[in-house]
């Protein structure tokens, strides 16, 4: 079923844009560039806090000591970055879908607003250590909140550019977002230095401000499209094609591992290597952030030269990395163990960059095999951009179930040996596993060539459809 704008009732000219087409040469260069700029900047902040809150716990578990009152044990911590992992990840399917129906605008004040209610649990919980396990977990899960904003957020952002700016612009607005992981984890550590680990609820109410800030501005800069619809029926038509679930497990491995690795580097530290919180904290906000500024770079190169290239490359170092991490973690080399997990979290930042790019031109490309049989070329290129714009959030969504069963395994890992070597020993199995599939779907042999879309290169065209 497909909702049509509600071109009837009255809007605001400042608030809502009635025309929008960015693949007009001459409507970018003289009004779309500036409009899509402005809100892809207050995209990025609102979606930088979302990332921030939703990875606040993988901060707030260093604070959990036994000398402040909390008795959670490694598995428990462990479970508790999961449980919001996988409310963050479920959110992305609903938060996808109401940004045509609300307005970008409209849906990210609503969702920035929405993140002062886990901010202020945070708070809470961490002055009351004797909270039930249970109920911990079900008040810390609100922080999920924050990870629906990514989904929404990009498909926000994929209505309002071209296809020949899509890798950079959604790979400044995924990149900008996924450092909040590493800020927060910034402000934890700023804490514990300071205040020490007496001081856990010092974090959630350092963020109070800067939401309210992110409120402003996404009042005063951010538009609503008019153009963006709803259309449900062809974005179910579209979870049965293959490339949305082959690109869902790649981008599982990719960003999976991104938020999964995120939230976990600082209980690996402590539990693996017996670092203390500061140690712990000083050192673990380096992977998420060097992974977060690199995603843009993926983005960049995949315009260039080409997605599939980029993420099949990209993998083959992420399984040669995840094997010296294995050796660093049974050799108890410290060292050796930080130098090579923040390589590999630069590569998930690199794919997670390069695969997003791939989503767009997949639908660029059938948009151009429909015209070509003969379906009106302004009707089929919008429908695939709504349905490309859906999938970039619902294919998030999936991703994200990644980071969820990244720290179930790490769990049942030190559940079962004590170690983190059989768990990475299974992400090397998975990512030799992707590297097959990359290969055989998008390098080797695509079934057919489509018409090049507008704004792609031949290359990017034959690997990013088959």
């Amino acid at each position: 079923m497909t909702s049509e704008p509600a071109t009837a009732q009255p809007r605001s000219t400042r608030r809502w844009i009635e025309h929008w087409d960015p693949e007009d040469h001459g409507f970018w260069q003289n009004t779309g560039r500036p409009i899509a700029r402005r809100n892809l900047w207050a995209s990025i902040l609102a979606e930088h806090l979302g990332f921030s809150v939703w990875s606040i716990w993988s901060v707030l578990v260093l604070f959990m000591q036994p000398e402040h009152g909390f008795t959670a044990t490694a598995e428990q911590k462990f479970l508790l970055v999961s449980v919001v992992s996988l409310v963050g990840a479920v959110l992305r399917v609903p938060y996808t879908l109401a940004v045509p129906v609300l307005g970008g605008r409209n849906w990210t004040l609503l969702s920035v607003l929405a993140l002062l209610v886990p901010t202020g649990l945070a708070f809470y919980l961490m002055q009351h250590p004797d909270t039930p396990f249970w109920l911990f977990v079900v008040l810390a899960a609100t922080a999920g909140l924050g990870g629906g904003n990514f989904s929404s957020s990009m498909a926000n952002i994929n209505l309002y550019f071209p296809e020949r700016e899509k890798g950079w612009a959604l790979g400044l607005n995924a990149g900008g977002g996924n450092i909040g992981v590493a800020t927060v984890q910034l402000v934890g550590l700023g804490v514990i230095a300071v205040f020490t680990t007496s001081a856990g609820a010092a974090v959630p109410l350092f963020y109070v401000p800067f939401l309210l800030l992110a409120l402003w501005v996404a009042g005063k800069y951010m538009n609503n499209l008019a153009t963006a619809r709803t259309d449900t029926s062809a974005q179910l038509a579209a979870t049965r094609d293959r490339h949305f679930w082959i690109m869902s497990v790649l981008y599982i491995a990719t960003f999976g591992s991104f938020i999964g690795f995120g939230f976990a580097f600082g209980l690996l530290l402590q539990n693996q290597f017996d670092r203390t919180p500061l140690e712990a904290a000083s050192v673990a906000f380096l992977g998420p952030a060097i992974g977060s500024l690199i995603r843009p770079v993926g983005g960049w190169l995949s315009d260039r030269y080409g997605g599939a290239r980029i993420t099949l490359a990209n993998f083959v170092a992420m399984a040669l990395g995840t094997g010296l991490i294995t050796m660093a973690v049974l050799a108890d080399s410290l060292a050796m163990f930080i130098t090579t997990f923040i390589a590999l979290v630069l590569c998930t930042g690199i794919g997670n960059g390069s695969t997003y790019k791939m989503i767009p031109n997949i639908y660029a490309a059938k948009a151009q095999d429909q015209i070509a049989a003969g379906a009106p070329r302004e009707e089929t290129l919008a429908q695939n951009k709504r349905i490309a714009s859906s999938m970039l959030g619902l294919i998030g969504a999936v991703g994200a179930l990644g980071g969820v069963s990244t720290n179930l395994v790490f769990r049942e890992s030190f559940a079962a040996t004590g170690s983190a070597a059989p768990a990475f020993l299974a992400f090397l199995v998975f990512y030799a596993v992707c590297i097959v599939i990359t290969y055989t779907v998008y390098i080797r042999t695509p079934s057919r060539r489509p018409t090049r879309p507008a704004g792609t290169t031949p290359a990017q065209t034959r690997q990013a459809a088959s």
